[in-house]
């Protein structure tokens, strides 16, 4: 059990973590402070900062689960300054990847005020094939063929060739490919999503941050919904499953979590389910937040409670099997034929813990992600063996992923990532690491050669 979820009242722990302004190695410690978690760090030469990182209900003391910790050795010749400079991945580090991004663009249509990558124009050039058939390789060789490849960017349905691309990483033996996307070509093109899937895509993480476009103006630029709803019918009638993955802004889009869901649930089985990202501060947007600011994960699991009514509750969420378990929660559902849900969150974690650091855990998400096969035509479908034959159809997850910034980095989260960026020279680095940004906005490794 990791040792930051024993903390009680006078039982601080210590880890490390980054200065904001130098990008110096500094000591750093977690302090609880009645309901709440506060990261707490200070640079010999830029001072004191102070960051929540969990704050009130579920108790963080209880907030943990067994897992197996899995060394998985270096990929480095050296190792001159340690974590999180080192990276590529170093001896230091705890877990396997799980998810390996490959960014196949920088380029991008749109500019939105958060972005990771701080993407560029639609105008560039895109790194060519046989660079993403190293990168691919690259992952095979490292982290084996059982991991869920993320395609993105910028915006990786820019690229004409993307089915090729796609083609290529399902030739080379990865099972499941994902794609990351904004969903505005699939939204023009619904050809393109056929495309799509006959190359090899499983699933779309679609960028999708409320049922309002007042919240697409404030986060992502202009008014997006009738586009992003467009991609999920085109994404749906093409056979691809979708994962709706909304960017949680405090005050912009904090009372629209309900709505959000309730929306994914009626746009079900075509969307499989919602993965939330709270708001960090790098990329586009690395300046100092208030600690009014952050949305933690039981924020958003009371909020997800409270705005639907109790359907889903705090307790059907349980920490990660795989990374730390201040990093994400997940819950899974079975809809039930009355619009109500059933928590599988037990068995999954069951079998999530039981098979941690093999494929099949990973075969377990892949498989929730994915678009369900067309109905039989041999059974009614009013019929309830038809519905519990056809359970697939009817299951729902429900995830959060709290990524890191310079603000709120703990190098001890960072060790136990798993999911990693391969790099253009080659190394894979965790991706709060990739993407982490100082508070000018000097990148720690994004753009920096080894």
């Amino acid at each position: 059990m990791p040792e930051g979820m024993t903390l009680r009242s006078g039982n601080n722990q210590a880890t490390e973590s980054l200065c904001p302004h130098c990008l110096t190695r500094i000591p750093a410690e977690r302090r609880l402070e009645g309901a709440d978690v506060v990261l707490v760090k200070s640079c010999p030469e830029h001072g004191e900062f102070r960051t929540p990182v969990w704050r009130g209900q579920p108790e963080i003391s209880g907030w943990s689960r067994p897992k197996k910790t899995v060394r998985v050795g270096t990929h480095l010749a050296s190792q001159a300054r340690g974590c999180p400079f080192d990276c590529g991945i170093c001896p230091g580090h705890r877990q396997q990847s799980c998810t390996v991004l490959i960014e196949v663009t920088g380029r991008c249509n749109l500019a939105c005020p958060y972005c990771f990558a701080a993407a560029g124009s639609p105008a560039g050039q895109d790194p060519p094939l046989a660079a993403i058939e190293q990168w691919y390789r690259i992952a095979l060789e490292r982290s084996g063929p059982h991991n869920i490849v993320q395609l993105s960017g910028g915006e990786a349905t820019l690229r004409d060739d993307l089915p090729a691309v796609i083609a290529l990483g399902r030739e080379l033996g990865f099972p499941f490919i994902q794609l990351n996307s904004n969903g505005l070509r699939l939204a023009a093109d619904p050809a393109y999503a056929v495309e799509l899937k006959r190359a090899g895509l499983f699933s779309v993480f679609l960028q999708f941050d409320g049922s309002d476009d007042s919240i697409y103006r404030a986060i992502r630029g202009r008014a997006l919904l009738a586009e992003k709803l467009t991609a999920i019918e085109n994404c749906a009638a093409a056979g691809l499953g979708v994962v709706l993955v909304p960017t949680i802004v405090a005050g912009v889009n904090t009372e629209d979590i309900g709505a959000i869901l309730r929306l994914a649930l009626e746009l079900a089985p075509g969307v499989r389910g919602v993965h939330f990202q709270p708001a960090s501060y790098f990329g586009r947007h690395p300046g100092a937040p208030a600690a009014g600011d952050r949305f933690t994960l039981p924020d958003l699991m009371r909020a997800i409670e409270e705005q639907t009514s109790g359907l889903m509750r705090t307790e059907h969420f349980c920490p990660p099997g795989c990374e730390h378990p201040l990093c994400s929660f997940h819950g899974n559902f079975l809809r039930l034929p009355d619009g109500g849900l059933r928590s599988l969150t037990a068995a999954a974690a069951e079998c999530a813990t039981e098979n941690a650091g093999t494929g099949r855990a990973v075969a377990y998400v892949a498989r929730q992600w994915s678009a369900p096969a067309p109905a039989s035509s041999c059974c009614p479908a009013n019929s309830l063996d038809a519905f519990l034959e056809n359970h697939h159809s009817n299951t729902f997850a429900v995830s959060a992923m709290a990524f890191q910034d310079v603000w709120n980095l703990d190098l001890e989260r960072v060790q136990e990532c798993c999911i990693h960026v391969v790099a253009p020279d080659g190394r894979m680095i965790p991706f709060c690491l990739y993407n982490l940004t100082s508070a000018d906005g000097q990148p720690l490794h994004r753009g920096n050669a080894c």
